[in-house]
């Protein structure tokens, strides 16, 4: 089964409150699993790993053996390929479970896709910050 995956992290400040979003699609488009989920503290770059890391789980769980992962973060695709090296020591860990979970699927691919595409995985990890601010400032 191929599945489509769109991700993104969100965080107010850098380092600062931060969450995920993550949108696993069918190939007609339809929405099969969505994560909001507010992480806690983090860097934005942080957020997006853990972002693709929530989606690969998603997907993985409903048994697709063919993905195709959009991202809207750069840098990460550029690690994922192997044009940038991992320096930062708090993304090295997250770098490792992307990598040993991208293992488990037979192909992926990792496309970039602006902001203005991934408007669905975007909304789910600003929701996700949103909320836990209110529940915060009560």
């Amino acid at each position: 089964m191929r599945l489509l995956v769109y991700t993104d992290g969100a965080c107010w400040g850098n380092p600062g409150p931060a969450a995920i979003g993550a949108v696993v699609k069918d190939e007609k488009q339809q929405t099969l699993i969505e994560v909001s989920q507010y992480i806690g503290k983090g860097t934005n770059n942080q957020a997006e790993y853990k972002a693709v890391i929530a989606g690969l789980k998603s997907a993985a769980s409903l048994k697709a053996d063919e993905l195709v992962l959009y991202l809207d973060s750069e840098l990460i695709i550029r690690q994922l390929s192997g044009d940038y090296k991992v320096k930062n020591a708090l993304l090295r860990p997250l770098y490792l479970e992307t990598v040993g979970l991208l293992k488990k699927f037979k192909s992926v691919s990792i496309k970039f896709v602006g902001h203005s595409g991934n408007d669905d995985a975007h909304n789910l990890a600003k929701a996700a910050l949103k909320s836990n601010v209110k529940a915060n400032n009560r």
